[in-house]
């Protein structure tokens, strides 16, 4: 039924990949940029919205400054991306301008989305450009980002976007043509006595427990693999959302729901998207380590966490930076964003609002973490 739903998605977002854009004589590859936006159009056309998250800005950047590989430290790739991103999307925008289409620039960073402001302001773009029937180009912010180039995860982005815009579905566009239980690259099968078998379907992480995981983009210009791209379908299908992995040369047959790639079924509800991206996309500034009685209030009954219930801080963050909680054994259970620096909290832990209020006034008549600003992480 998955593929069903990828073919009749009215709002779609379409991931690819460098490795599928990259030219072999450096830079992007005009004829794949227009083979997938023909298949984008011609969804457009058809009543679809389409947003699209594209990597390749800094492959993009690497033929004009001269470099044949991308390049391992981070200002370069800055650099380079600074140069390729504009290079990118003036080719995306010929492209389907071609198609009588117009395309908008959207550059993101976790923190862009995870702050309920922002949050809102992303997801009202989003929705008036595709009301105008603008394609979205979207890319992580690489320019100025230092964690997002370091992840390279534009994967996970585009996930993560499925559920900002709240899409039908997923296409995650790559080049390999689905999820082998073994790596199916002839290097690696040669050192491997049995076959290479495509698994068309993914409905629970016991399909994919035996997989052998290898990277893709052999071509040095791209930086996820096969794992980045699990990650990426798993947080999908796990929100709800049917997510295709499928070889770019294979988009046209990838959208009309065709046995092609690898169909990862929804595997839970439909979640919030803000509380996916807290839980995803940011990396954590600190942790509150939390006593028993707090640790079952947060969990289990998804109340906001009091200063009553901290019993340590660790770290160096300011309000409304992301932070972990933890329990008093140190394990993981919610993460969230914090009301206090952290400077602040030491002098109120184990103390109720109402004392704090009557000792330090007013506004110290808050919560350490709301629970609007909280995604609990164990269950």
């Amino acid at each position: 039924m998955s593929r069903e739903v990828v073919a009749g998605a009215k709002r779609l977002v379409v991931k690819v990949g460098s490795s599928s854009l990259a030219s072999p004589t450096g830079g992007v590859d005009a004829a794949s940029i227009d083979a997938l936006v023909d298949a984008l159009a011609h969804r457009v056309a058809a009543g679809a919205q389409v947003v699209l998250v594209s990597s390749g800005a800094i492959a993009a950047g690497l033929k004009p400054l001269g470099l044949s590989r991308r390049p391992r430290d981070l200002a370069t790739q800055q650099a380079a991306a600074s140069v390729g991103q504009g290079l990118l999307v003036a080719r995306y925008n010929a492209a389907f301008a071609a198609h009588g289409r117009t395309v908008g620039q959207v550059l993101l960073t976790a923190d862009d989305v995870i702050r309920r402001a922002h949050y809102r302001n992303a997801q009202r773009t989003f929705d008036r450009l595709l009301s105008l029937g603008v394609v979205p180009i979207v890319n992580e912010n690489d320019t100025v980002a230092t964690e997002e180039i370091r992840f390279g995860d534009n994967d996970r982005l585009a996930a993560l976007v499925t559920h900002l815009v709240r899409a039908d579905a997923l296409v995650l566009l790559s080049d390999v043509d689905g999820v082998y239980d073994v790596d199916p690259s002839p290097r690696r099968r040669s050192a491997v006595a049995q076959p290479a078998d495509r698994i068309s379907d993914v409905r629970s992480d016991d399909d994919v427990a035996h997989v052998r995981l290898g990277r893709v983009g052999g071509d040095g210009v791209g930086s996820g693999g096969m794992t980045t791209k699990l990650a990426a379908a798993r947080i999908a299908a796990g929100a709800g959302v049917p997510t295709l992995l499928a070889h770019a040369r294979d988009v046209v047959a990838a959208l009309a729901g065709a046995d092609v790639g690898t169909c990862f079924h929804p595997t839970g509800p439909r979640a919030p998207a803000r509380l996916l991206w807290l839980a995803h996309a940011t990396t954590p500034r600190g942790r509150l380590t939390l006593d028993e009685g707090a640790v079952r209030a947060v969990v289990e009954r998804r109340t906001s966490l009091l200063p009553a219930g901290v019993v340590a801080v660790d770290g160096d963050f300011a309000a409304g930076d992301p932070v972990e909680l933890i329990d008093e054994n140190g394990h993981v259970v919610a993460r969230g964003l914090v009301n206090y620096d952290a400077g602040e909290l030491p002098a109120l832990l184990g103390r109720s609002t109402h004392d704090l209020t009557a000792a330090l006034g007013a506004g110290y008549h808050r919560e350490v973490v709301h629970r609007d600003d909280l995604v609990v992480l164990r269950r």
